[in-house]
């Protein structure tokens, strides 16, 4: 294995890849927000899969706080094995792939916008399937990804959604945020989380929470300790992880607490502080770290773009704590770059 893995050198590319979307997308999305005012939907419905999956769940959140429009996300196999059409008047979709060509999301994207959906993609392929079978186009302009296990492509896809937001919503205050976005992700790259490599010696399973935006960095953050770890990660909100998770959580557990810097954060904080009081080796990103260990974090200045900072900082650690394991986060065993699922 190279010094340099393709997936660190796609983490770093990470800053570069958002100011260019966000220097080159206006007028696509100049179009878009103006198709969603006009149709001014009563729902939003997402399309994804894997890690674009997770974007789509910081998008629910991201739409629901700022816009009040109820978001559900749809399995592709409501249509790609059961046959089933929804009826989606006064809807938008948002279907988000890397690659544009899994044939469930496809087919799930062309029976939303035939049931009446305006349909929007989310892809680095503007040139594909998916783009084809959706009214709106957003280039991710990410570049190529090599690396099996995404990252600049998830940045990027929650960066065009957000961006599409404010555009719909003319919210200058994220707009802002967006533009300040390429700075705080590099400081976020720099952000030194070798504490919790100690944490999970030898340790195989463990618990990441979050919760609002956070909660979908949390599950993005699981998704990649399987994938490049071989580590049996858990993404939990830090409300539901009581409810009787909690219960496995003894001492040297390994806890994961993704806060941001918004109205959740107190609770996060809280619920991290009673895990470590159950003998968790827990671990927070905040300033106001109670009876956890702080890990340093980027401040972004917004909720929103203050907790998409946090899986820059995830990026970097996980890929060390891979080659760390004598794994290469670039080839994980069983995966391929592209998943083509029905």
């Amino acid at each position: 294995m190279t010094a340099t893995t393709f997936m660190r050198q796609e983490i770093e590319e990470i800053p570069a890849a958002v100011a260019r979307f966000l220097a080159g997308g206006g007028a696509a999305l100049a179009r878009g927000g103006e198709a969603l005012r006009a149709r001014d939907p009563a729902t939003i419905v997402t399309i994804a899969r894997g890690s674009s999956d997770q974007a789509a769940s910081f998008l629910k959140y991201a739409i629901e706080l700022t816009a009040g429009v109820p978001v559900a996300s749809i399995g592709p196999s409501i249509v790609s094995i059961y046959g089933r059409r929804l009826k989606l008047d006064r809807c938008a979709s948002i279907a988000i792939s890397q690659s544009g060509r899994s044939p469930d999301i496809v087919a799930l994207a062309q029976s939303v916008r035939g049931s009446g959906a305006v349909g929007f993609a989310l892809t680095n392929t503007p040139l594909s399937p998916l783009a084809d079978a959706s009214d709106y186009t957003i280039d991710l302009l990410a570049g190529p990804e090599r690396s099996v296990a995404a990252t600049k492509s998830f940045v990027s896809s929650v960066v065009a959604g957000l961006a599409l937001l404010a555009h719909w919503r003319r919210d200058k205050a994220l707009s802002g945020a967006l533009e300040d976005l390429p700075g705080v992700l590099g400081r976020a790259i720099g952000c030194d989380w070798s504490p919790l490599l100690a944490a999970l010696e030898g340790r195989q399973s463990l618990y990441v929470l979050g919760r609002g935006p956070a909660l979908a960095i949390a599950g993005e953050a699981a998704l990649k300790l399987k994938e490049t770890c071989a580590i049996h990660a858990e993404a939990y909100s830090a409300a539901e992880v009581v409810h009787g998770p909690a219960r496995i959580v003894e001492r040297g557990f390994p806890v994961l607490a993704l806060a941001a810097r918004d109205a959740a954060e107190a609770s996060v904080v809280g619920i991290a502080g009673r895990l470590a009081g159950q003998g968790a080796s827990a671990f927070i990103t905040s300033a106001m770290p109670g009876a956890a260990t702080p890990l340093p974090f980027s401040p972004a200045g917004h909720p929103l773009t203050d907790a998409l900072a946090l899986i820059v900082s995830f990026y970097a650690f996980v890929e060390a704590l891979s080659r760390h394991r004598g794994f290469n986060p670039d080839r994980p065993p069983h995966l391929r770059k592209v998943t083509e699922t029905l």
